[in-house]
């Protein structure tokens, strides 16, 4: 008898790759046959990227989209920060002898992916961040694939070497070179609170900092019936795994923090968490 394949979106992993192995366990997950789903920042922070970034790597069936930590990485392997000007725990993998192999594995990873499966026969979109009030889904997948391009294309130093920074902090889509690009990859990968017109607090981040009162959780602004999807997303520990909208699924708990690491399965829709300590 042959078993159903299992999709398992799982949040902000971040180096957490005992935890990450008790999870998997946890749900019987089946690398010949299931598929994982990342919501981004699969590094940093927890202790062991490095197996992290291998195991991923290896599994026949996996979808990953890029978060922050994630650009992070690959900017700094790269070289296009010195390594001291940071604090992180990624020093074992600048250090790795397959260092290489793994970075262009991730630079080919996109920013926003629609998984084969759907949920309650809803399209399952997967972002790191979250997607911008004036983006419809199909806009979006269309900006996510120009950054993609730029990024995994034969200029692509020259978008990393440019990519950080908070401006500009309002889309307009006029909008063009390393500008356009900055704010897409902002969105995807960093945006928690936004207004209406999508201009972005890239600083608040709901634990200590709180926004000023014209700037909401970006996720209240979408609208179901517009989307007609289920939007899965990390990012945003403060969240706890929560948000007050039906069809966008938080899925980062903070397990970088000490809390818990949770998968989603989209076929049964049932959250299965664990704690970072065994």
């Amino acid at each position: 008898m042959i078993s159903e394949q299992r999709t398992y979106v799982i949040g902000d992993i971040q180096g957490c790759y005992d935890p990450l192995m008790r999870l998997l366990d946890r749900v019987h997950f089946d690398p010949t046959q299931d598929r994982l789903a990342l919501v981004g920042d699969v590094v940093n922070r927890g202790p062991q990227s490095l197996a992290v970034l291998r195991f991923l790597h290896q599994l026949p069936h996996v979808s990953l989209v890029l978060g922050n930590h994630d650009v992070f990485l690959l900017i700094l392997g790269y070289g296009f920060v010195p390594e001291g000007n940071y604090t992180h725990t990624l020093q074992p993998v600048l250090e790795a002898h397959d260092r290489m192999i793994l970075f262009e594995w991730l630079r080919h990873q996109p920013f926003l992916t629609t998984l084969p499966h759907a949920a309650e026969n809803k399209p399952v979109v997967m972002v790191h961040a979250g997607i911008p009030p004036q983006w419809r889904i199909s806009e979006a997948q269309q900006l996510a694939r120009e950054l993609e391009q730029a990024l995994q294309g034969p200029h692509f130093s020259e978008v990393l070497n440019t990519l950080f920074g908070d401006i500009p902090a309002t889309w307009n889509p006029h909008l063009c070179g390393i500008e356009r690009l900055r704010y897409i990859a902002n969105a995807f990968t960093r945006m928690r609170f936004c207004t209406p017109r999508g201009e972005l607090d890239l600083v608040s981040d709901g634990y200590e900092s709180q926004p000023e009162p014209a700037f909401l959780p970006w996720f209240t602004f979408r609208d179901p019936d517009q989307d007609q999807c289920l939007i899965t997303f990390g990012h945003w520990s403060a969240l706890k795994g929560a948000c007050d909208t039906s069809h966008c699924l938080a899925l980062d708990t903070g397990c970088a923090w000490g809390h818990t690491l949770t998968a989603w399965c989209v076929e049964t829709g049932i959250r299965t968490s664990v704690g970072y300590h065994a």
